[in-house]
């Protein structure tokens, strides 16, 4: 009776004790240094396009919440394949949200984001540049378009999330997804306090992007 008492007694405080668990601890990224950044391009340089398929969608987990995606892979072939083969390459893990704008974007995706030099921030990408696929698509609240500079064949990493429609950007940047699940995610996001660059002052961390199976 006392051995069985006492299994009871620490099976209850085992529960106990799960039942207090904390949340898991955000993940924390080292900064890269020039060589390392230039190795993760390299890397991705080096791999094939694989087409999104209809029963695929992205995961993007952030310090803030998780977002799901759903492609346009009919509007947007090369675009969607891209953002497969960078996120499936762990290219996007560590990086930021890197410009939050309220009533317009959210924009992350830049590999230089997990450098120590903030004020290169928005300008990098993966070594190579991917050609318009302009569509018809509008950009309506919650569509992700790929940034580019003033050359229409400019995007490469970088993308941006509307959070209000934007119907002036259309034909300008290729629509390649939509959100389909945390939008109320995108919207804290946009909320975060900034600095004078649109920047935030807590960076907000893509701690995972991953293609998946729906």
């Amino acid at each position: 009776m006392i051995k069985k008492a006492g299994m009871m007694m620490m099976l209850a405080a085992l529960l106990l004790s799960n039942c207090g668990e904390k949340k898991s601890e955000p993940k924390v990224f080292a900064k890269l240094s020039a060589q390392e950044i230039e190795a993760l391009k390299q890397k991705v340089q080096a791999l094939p396009n694989e087409p999104v398929t209809d029963d695929e969608k992205a995961v993007i987990k952030t310090t803030m919440g998780t977002i799901e995606l759903e492609f346009f892979a009919e509007k947007a072939p090369n675009h969607c394949a891209n953002f497969k083969k960078l996120a499936n390459a762990g290219f996007y893990d560590g990086t930021t949200f890197h410009r939050v704008v309220p009533g317009f974007v959210i924009q992350g995706g830049d590999i230089l984001t997990r450098d120590d030099n903030p004020a290169n921030d928005g300008t990098g990408d993966a070594g190579y540049k991917l050609n318009a696929e302009f569509n018809d698509i509008h950009h309506d609240r919650g569509i992700i378009s790929t940034a580019r500079g003033r050359d229409i064949n400019s995007a490469g990493t970088q993308f941006f999330i509307c959070v209000s429609p934007k119907y002036h950007l259309d034909g300008q940047y290729t629509v390649f997804a939509r959100v389909t699940k945390g939008m109320d995610i995108v919207d804290k996001i946009v909320g975060v306090e900034r600095d004078s660059h649109d920047r935030p002052k807590v960076d907000v961390v893509m701690e995972e992007v991953r293609v998946v199976k729906k």
